[in-house]
């Protein structure tokens, strides 16, 4: 071999790498000639090779073909191929883009000529499936496991030796320095070339100080999103393959990781936050030691600049270069994520994200110089550190006791807290929807003698929460806020030094601590900056009414915002410390991390009662259409029937609490709430319902309802539709046929429970027009049981749709069946317990829809606001049968609080004209949603009426196949802008749209808003 051959690059002595230039006609000819393969190219793009995919005589891709830059050596070649086989032996679950071999296997690999000189050309596996390139949304579960390949090829790399890997690449990040410093100048935006300076200069410095520590080896350096290959036709794109070894080298094996993180922040929606998943699957394979986890993100950000000035400068010296050009706003909108918090913001969330934040990391004293590195083989092996190691550690930081408060003569006892969290009484009636709520607040505990009013450190604010918002509000305080209600001396709490001193500004060093008072600009301190105070000092003085931000931070960190957003408050929270020890007054408690009060529930809770979403907000309060959790978001609900009024309605809210205070008892005493509620509900019903049972729940409603039916029929067979569900009891689960709420639901139904089929116009057997024939099938089956001696005492189904998603049943399909089934001496059952009660806004019960009376109707949900409410409504003749079967008595059904609320709710219905509003709000967002079909293929139908609507989303809408793994990253994008909504169906791929009934046109246009930009981000936009 000549000895050229084992030369590698040294970037640095490099003028410019533009990619070879060789047209597909060359790359035609030199596959045939040189590697034995007759196909037709089609170029791909590169930042430095050149790169064809070859299709054979029927289009069927068969290579890639890869002709490195000129400036590569072949030695470097033989080390990429060896590395792709490595990683193809150890992990075989993964597809790796390997050098194609001859029979006697030899590579397929020759060398070429090319306009920039002699290059090497090789033939590639070809992995289907396509790359996670592309602005496209990445789902969390994405994330991880781009995540946790990168921590496979880090192990899998761990031990790789090559002569090879010895070359000086512009990627290595160990060379970032020095390549911002040679190719900023290429920046030709004076702000973006200094921000790229800037933030370079600060990670490198935090990188000099734990290089010596960081451990190196073999990395592929490039598992980028463009890297990455899909597993064809998974849903979300989860990777399972990867290409394009020409980075690899010898390098610090955490940048293995760094590098992947940076590649998923220009993607739409995603911001540092979002990337922590992958974190956590990188550590769980490959564990992270102290040092590595405070490097990620100082490498991240290196990685960026490098982006941004190696892309710049490859668009200068190499033009036609479409995929370099093509990448440079992607990549300045990784720097641009990448530098947007502070690094030790984002340290401190990866530090908790691996379990290191209490190890502390072993740093260089500040002159030890980051070169010349030591090379893996040299370096010892030390113990990688795992959660399990890492000790517990308070999540809040409290300052060192003061030698004198902050404010002379002010007691704690003299200071009223000020509590603006979901906990507080005071947000109660939707008061953190007024602006002028804090003020409010404030001005009262001041008028009833408080000498002071201070607001509590790191516990969310609500009076700052937008009630609907794409992206989660700044909510969580770094400081404490004080309104003085008396003159006030601030003094010093502890001898030290004034850093600063201006009018309405004060900041003075309290040991390792920076104390920063904010008050009015009007306001001038009595201390000079530079001076030194003493404990008891003065440092301003401030007349009653002024208000005062109290806030300590770490010397060496950043000033931190005085509200930051939840997903980051750990880590700015992690360089300040609470004021309220130098006020005399008690630390913040620690808050339960939300993981151990999901295991709680876990531990405790059957984990059948399963929980929405795999990370769920904690919800704590709710009003009207809005969900708000701890950390101080508000959610748009947009899935619970169960409270049509709205949460927290004050009208049942006062009702309950009045009557409780009176009475709450059982049904068997007599009192008038109980009289005045069944009157009023057998008002709502057309004749002859007219007698009323009160229970709990639907599960109950319907189980009673069945059984009412059998008594007083005397037969014992029911008919039910498939894909329905009426409850949990026996009754009411035995005629359930949703295979999602039981995928064995058809095959364990007892024998006494016969099913027709769901008469879906939608996608059931029968659609459009041809729906109309699936009332015949039924009234046949019903007829065929009645003929085998087995007549049905009752049929059971939803009035409208509701589990399948708000579909209307057929015109005329209820009163064949009723027909059908009365004509053998059984009862029609209606399950009016999603849709009755005004929802469908156009009908206050489904049945009228259909324009029929059923026998007996079951109600419950909506009937009490969130309060445990069912009905059973019949006929008194069908209601007396019941006797037969003995007497009925529900301990709770029919008290006196459950009666108080079920007319207050009637009350409100018809008051706020809340069927109505269903009408108007639910006609408006039908029509919006229909309108998002033209923009998204994905939305097969938008079904239902009022407020009751679903929307189905199906894969093509030739063969309607269920996008069910769409449905559900859809929901989860959703949440993370701001809505709350499930699917629904058999194949949980409807959206389920059943808000509060008091939902508005600006909140429904926000939901459909959001809906618009979920489904474009995830890549569904036509």
């Amino acid at each position: 071999m000549p000895h050229d051959e084992y030369r590698t690059i040294d970037f640095f002595t490099e003028d410019a790498l533009p990619v070879p230039r060789v047209a597909p006609a060359e790359a035609e000819l030199i596959a045939a000639e040189h590697l034995g393969i007759t196909a037709r190219a089609q170029s791909l793009g590169s930042q430095q090779d050149a790169n064809f995919l070859l299709h054979t005589g029927d289009g069927t891709p068969a290579a890639v073909l890869k002709i490195a830059n000129p400036a590569f050596g072949a030695v470097e070649i033989e080390a990429q191929d060896a590395a792709a086989d490595l990683i193809a032996s150890a992990c075989p679950e993964l597809r790796i883009a390997t050098v194609l071999r001859h029979p006697d296997g030899s590579p397929r690999r020759t060398t070429v000529d090319t306009g920039n000189g002699p290059a090497v050309a090789r033939l590639l596996r070809y992995l289907p499936g396509g790359t996670l390139s592309g602005p496209r949304h990445l789902s969390p579960g994405t994330v991880a496991a781009m995540g946790a390949i990168a921590g496979k090829v880090s192990v899998a790399l761990r031990d790789f030796r090559h002569p090879g890997l010895d070359r000086v690449l512009q990627w290595d990040p160990r060379h970032a320095d020095r390549v911002v410093a040679k190719l900023a100048g290429h920046i030709d935006e004076p702000d973006r070339r200094t921000a790229v300076r800037t933030a370079t200069a600060e990670a490198w410095a935090h990188i000099h100080e734990l290089a010596a520590a960081l451990p190196s080896q073999a990395v592929h350096l490039d598992l980028t999103d463009d890297n990455l290959v899909r597993c064809p036709g998974s849903r979300p794109p989860m990777p399972d393959g990867i290409i394009d070894f020409g980075d690899v080298t010898t390098s610090w094996a955490v940048g293995e990781l760094a590098v992947s993180l940076s590649s998923m922040l220009h993607h739409d929606g995603i911001e540092p936050h979002h990337v922590l998943p992958a974190v956590r699957a990188f550590h769980a394979v490959r564990p992270l030691s102290a040092e590595e986890a405070e490097a990620v993100w100082p490498l991240v950000v290196l990685r960026g600049a490098v982006l941004v000035a190696s892309g710049q400068h490859q668009a200068a010296v190499d033009e036609d270069n479409v995929y370099a050009t093509a990448a440079l706003d992607h990549e300045w909108r990784i720097f641009e994520q990448a530098t947007s918090l502070p690094l030790p913001v984002m340290i401190r969330l990866i530090k908790d994200a691996t379990g290191t934040t209490a190890l502390p990391a072993r740093t260089a004293p500040a002159d030890t110089p980051v070169r010349p590195l030591l090379r893996h083989a040299d370096r010892p092996e030390r113990p990688l550190l795992r959660d399990a190691d890492t000790p517990e550690r308070p999540l809040l930081r409290v300052p060192d006791a003061p030698e004198r408060p902050l404010l002379r003569d002010l007691a704690a006892d003299d200071i009223t807290l000020l509590d603006l969290s979901t906990d507080a009484d005071s947000m109660d009636h939707g008061a953190w929807t007024d602006a002028g709520t804090e003020a409010r607040l404030v001005a009262s505990a001041l008028a009833e003698g408080a000498a002071a009013v201070a607001t509590r450190y790191a516990r969310a604010r609500l009076t700052g929460t937008p009630a609907l918002s794409a992206v989660s509000p700044a909510t969580v305080p770094t400081g404490t806020d004080l309104w003085l209600g008396r003159d006030v001396v601030v003094q010093a709490p502890a001898a030290g030094k004034v850093l600063a001193a201006a009018p309405g500004h004060v900041e003075l060093a309290y040991g390792a601590q920076v104390l920063s008072l904010s008050f009015p600009r009007t306001v001038l301190p009595v201390v000079t900056a530079g001076a030194t105070v003493r404990a008891g000092e003065d440092i301003t003085h401030l007349a009653s009414g002024a208000a005062v931000h109290v806030a300590l931070r770490d010397a060496d960190g950043p000033a931190a915002p005085r509200l930051v957003r939840p997903e980051y408050a750990a880590g700015w929270l992690a360089l300040t410390a609470d004021p309220a020890p130098l006020l005399g007054l008690p630390a913040e408690p620690d808050r339960t991390p939300e993981k151990e009060l999901l295991d709680r529930r876990a531990a405790a809770f059957a984990t059948v009662q399963g929980h929405y979403y795999a990370d769920p907000p904690r919800i704590e309060r709710g009003w009207r259409h809005h969900l708000l959790s701890t950390d101080g978001r508000s959610y748009l609900d947009i899935v619970n029937n169960v409270t049509p009024l709205g949460h927290a309605h004050p009208r049942v809210e006062q009702a309950v609490s009045r009557q409780l205070r009176r009475l709450n008892t059982n049904s068997r005493f007599h009192y008038a709430s109980v009289v005045e509620f069944t009157e009023r509900l057998a008002a709502l019903l057309p004749d002859p319902l007219d007698t009323v049972f009160l229970v709990n729940s639907g599960s109950e409603a319907v189980d009673l309802g069945l059984r009412l039916a059998i008594g007083a029929s005397g037969l014992h067979d029911v008919v039910a539709l498939r894909e329905a569900y009426h409850g949990w009891t026996y009754a009411s689960d035995a005629v359930s046929t949703s295979l999602q709420d039981n995928p064995n639901a058809l095959a364990t139904r007892p024998s006494w429970v016969h099913t027709v089929d769901s008469p879906n116009s939608y996608r059931g057997r029968h659609r459009g027009p041809d729906a109309v024939r699936y009332a015949p099938e039924a009234v046949a089956v019903i007829d065929e049981l009645a003929a085998a001696g087995r007549p049905a005492g009752a049929f059971i189904g939803e009035t409208f749709y509701g589990n399948a998603g708000g579909v209307p049943l057929p015109d005329g399909y209820l009163a064949q069946v009723y027909a059908a089934v009365r004509r053998h001496g059984g009862l029609a059952v209606a399950d009016e317990v999603q849709v009755g009660y005004g929802r469908l806004g156009h009908w206050f019960w489904g049945f009228e829809q259909q324009q029929v009376v059923p026998d007996i109707v079951c109600v419950a949900k909506a009937m009490g606001n969130g309060h445990p409410l069912g009905a059973v409504i019949t006929s008194k003749a069908v209601a007396d049968r019941y006797r037969d079967q003995g007497y009925f008595f529900s301990s709770t059904g029919g008290s006196p609080v459950s009666s108080v609320v079920g007319l207050t709710v009637l009350d409100t219905l018809r008051d706020e004209d809340l069927q109505g509003s269903a009408a108007r709000v639910g006609g408006h967002l039908k029509t919006r949603l229909e309108a998002l079909a033209y923009r998204h293929g994905i939305i097969g139908a938008v079904h239902g009426s009022g407020l009751y609507l679903g929307l189905e989303l199906v894969r093509n809408r030739t063969d309607l196949e269920p996008a069910t793994e769409e449905t559900a990253e859809l929901c989860d994008r959703m949440l993370d802008l701001g809505v709350i909504v499930q699917p629904t169906g058999d194949h949980l791929n409807i959206l389920k749209i059943k808000p509060p009934l008091c939902i508005d046109t600006t909140a429904a246009d926000f939901f459909a808003d959001m809906l618009d930009l979920a489904l474009t981000q995830l890549g569904h936009a036509r």
